[in-house]
């Protein structure tokens, strides 16, 4: 018998790799409204092409690291490697459309059992100018859980309704049977609104790094459409994230957590802190190895059981397709620590596409 357990897909996943530019600038030379952002011709050394440029211009395409949006007020166009390097920053001004897939491989340590679960996540982000010294980043946040149960078996059996933590894909009480209610239910999950309130000037450092943070909060929605996909709670807590971005590594860290406070009093409690750490090794302008792995505490759950702590390692590109930048990333995660009574997470293989955002957001942005 198998028993399924909790596990917290967050609308933080993939912190690092979720940021694709659609660059926000404060003033005109805007593309018009609607139009994809269109990219300088470059190659991976950032120098630009494609047609005359002003000397400006030349100037602006050999500097990564170059304000986009004194690029676009110049009227000039940003390089791929100047929309890559934007992209790692988790805080910037950028709006981005991110699409994952996880494919999760389940083990009970207990009686040897495995199963396969899957979640597709998607993620909107864009911030908004609260005045000329801060911003909010916001998220909005759904998943399209595919679990290794049937709920009208469940129902069936009477065994009332699983409780899970926010945005899991591991749902189910410690004690459901998977033997018992073999199957598949997919579905829409919970949805998730998170907000972030950061300085629109980063830290900067000698060696030329900058540092990033944010403070800001989670809410969580009961859009499940199947008790087995979702919390059937309604959740609340802060969030906090701190980011070192250096020419050729980057390191951080987001923590969240969540509470439940209102919802179906027959579910379980909610109580889940989540701590996303980062670690990313530029290869080139375009292209990074790393990974962004969600070590998860379950405080409803006891000793051992409440910890998942993964490791792993991955490779994203960024290229252009037409006129639009897109990031593709592949990433593989092992947990050195799972729950030891039920299942845990063995391995996470996560896959992700994140096209560029059309340009109609900028100046609702600004």
């Amino acid at each position: 018998m198998l028993f399924l357990t909790k596990k917290l897909v967050l609308p933080c996943a993939a912190l690092f790799m979720l940021i694709q530019p659609c660059v926000h600038a404060a003033e005109s030379g805007l593309p018009d409204l609607g139009e994809p952002l269109q990219l300088a011709a470059a190659d991976t050394n950032g120098d630009a092409g494609g047609g005359p440029q002003s000397e400006q211009c030349l100037a602006f395409a050999k500097d990564r690291d170059a304000d986009l949006g004194e690029v676009l007020r110049a009227g000039c166009k940003p390089t791929l490697a100047q929309m890559s390097a934007l992209m790692d920053n988790p805080l910037g001004n950028v709006a981005m459309l991110f699409n994952q897939y996880d494919s999760y491989h389940l083990r009970n340590d207990a009686n040897g059992k495995d199963a396969i679960q899957g979640n597709f996540m998607g993620i909107f982000q864009f911030p908004k100018g609260i005045n000329e010294d801060w911003n909010l980043i916001n998220r909005i946040v759904y998943n399209i859980p595919s679990v290794p149960l049937d709920q009208d078996k469940i129902d069936d059996l009477g065994t009332g309704s699983p409780g899970t933590p926010p945005g899991s894909i591991h749902p189910g009480p410690p004690g459901a049977l998977i033997d018992l209610a073999d199957g598949r239910t997919t579905g829409f999950g919970d949805m998730y609104s998170v907000g972030l309130f950061s300085r629109k000037e980063p830290i900067r450092l000698d060696s030329g790094a900058k540092v990033v943070w944010g403070l800001g909060f989670d809410l969580g929605l009961p859009t499940a459409t199947e008790d087995v996909l979702g919390t059937g709670k309604w959740t609340a807590g802060p969030s906090a994230l701190g980011v070192y971005l250096g020419k050729k590594w980057k390191a951080g860290a987001l923590l969240q957590q969540y509470w439940d406070y209102a919802g179906d009093a027959d579910r379980d409690d909610v109580n889940m802190p989540n701590l996303q750490d980062l670690v990313y090794d530029s290869l080139n302008d375009t292209t990074s190895i790393g990974a962004a792995p969600n070590i998860i505490a379950n405080w409803e759950e006891s000793g051992g059981d409440r910890f998942t702590v993964p490791v792993g390692i991955g490779i994203n590109k960024t290229i252009n397709i037409g006129k639009v930048p897109v990031r593709f990333g592949v990433e593989a995660m092992y947990s050195v620590h799972r729950p030891d009574n039920i299942p845990g997470t063995r391995w996470d293989f996560r896959f992700y596409v994140i096209p560029a955002v059309p340009s109609a957001l900028f100046k609702w942005m600004q």
